[in-house]
Parts: structure tokens; sequence; C-alpha cells
């Protein structure tokens, strides 16, 4: 039994730009404490320092495409077989990625959220628990725009414009689908009660008695 001890208990946690997956992943993140590690998809965009800045910023960066699919997958095996790895590190404004890696070691639990986890099966069953936020549109496209005009410096209208034109078409097309793959379903409404016992569940299923969580 003393091999198992070290396997963490992976859980993704999927939904639309603006759906709370950061959200949700943090406050579970807290509830778990120090036995819990988390981080994101947005972490693996692939480096676009190759073309030039108005290049960069006329991409599609919600198609599956822009990730390293690759780099995603060794990641999560290293880590579910107990190893630390190493996070590459990205920059939004440029789009490019930063030189500086990050490493992780393995945690009774690993919390990942992403647009994309359950899309492609080899990295869907990598996760032991898989969620999913399915969030009107309306709510997603309000929290887009906050974020986006306190963060990446467009207006209001910009930002609209490219929900409305790349962000939505792109959830319909590769995000929503990914419902049917999810081991919980959160709405809108989901509040405090849903994160206890969502903790709860995740600390029942990575709770054999040594991992003392």
């Amino acid at each position: 039994m003393r091999n198992a001890r070290r396997r963490p208990l992976l859980v993704a946690i999927v939904g639309g730009s603006g759906a709370g997956k950061s959200w949700l992943a943090e406050r579970l993140h807290e509830a778990l404490g120090a036995k819990a590690t988390r981080f994101s998809l947005d972490d693996f965009y692939r480096d676009r320092s190759n073309l030039a800045l108005a290049r960069r910023d006329r991409l599609n960066f919600d198609h599956p495409r822009s990730i390293a699919w690759s780099e995603v997958e060794a990641v999560l095996r290293q880590l579910r077989s107990g190893r630390p790895a190493r996070l590459p590190g990205y920059d939004f404004v440029s789009h490019c990625r930063l030189p500086k890696t990050t490493l992780i070691r393995p945690t009774p639990v690993i919390l990942v959220d992403g647009l994309w986890l359950f899309r492609r099966p080899s990295l869907r069953r990598l996760f032991h628990l898989r969620v999913f936020l399915d969030c009107p549109r309306r709510i997603r496209m309000e929290r887009r725009l906050a974020r986006d005009v306190e963060t990446r410096g467009l207006s209001r209208e910009a930002n609209k414009k490219i929900f409305l034109t790349m962000v939505e078409p792109m959830h319909k097309k590769y995000v929503a689908p990914q419902r049917r793959w999810a081991d919980v379903v959160l709405g809108a409404s989901w509040g405090e009660g849903d994160i206890e016992r969502l903790s709860c569940l995740i600390k029942a299923s990575a709770c054999p008695p040594h991992l003392n969580l």
C-alpha cells in the first residue's frame, strides 16, 4: 500500500470563459488546504513570440489549437504518477511564454481548471473527478468584460465584439459539448453549499487512511 500513497487525485474544472472556473478552483484549494495544489490550462498557451504583436492580437485564443496539448498531458501524467513537474508561464498581454517555469510537486489532490480539459479522450481519462460549470451566456459575458477591461486594457466595446464573434461561437462548438463527460455539473446558482459538498466529495475520493485529508 505504501506505493499508492503518492498517487494524487486529479480534479478537472471545466466551463466557458467567465463561468467561474478559477474562482471555484481557488475556493476548493482553500477548503482542502496544503493537501491540494492547483494550476490552469491557461499556463499552456502556445508561445507566439515568432509573430509580430499586431498578428498575435488577431489570433483566436478561444480555439483548442491555442494550447500545447502534448505538454499538458506530459505534466498531468508526471503528477498522476507521483512525480514533480514543471509548469510553463504565460503572459496574456504579449501572448508569449515567460522564461521562468514553476516546479510543482504532487499533493494528494491536484486541481486543474481550463476550457477544454474533457475534449481529448487521452487527457479526459487522466482525471478522477470531472466538474463542469454550466453558466448562462449573459453572466459569462459580463464577467469576461469586467475582467478584460480591467486587466488587458481593451475597451468594453472591443471586448464585447471579441466575445460575440470569437468567444461565444467557440464556446458553443468546443466548450459546451463537454458537459456530457462531467461527473458533476454545477449551474449558475451554485454557492457555498456546493463548494462544501464538492470538497467533501473530493476528500472522500482521495482519503485512504494514509492521506489524512
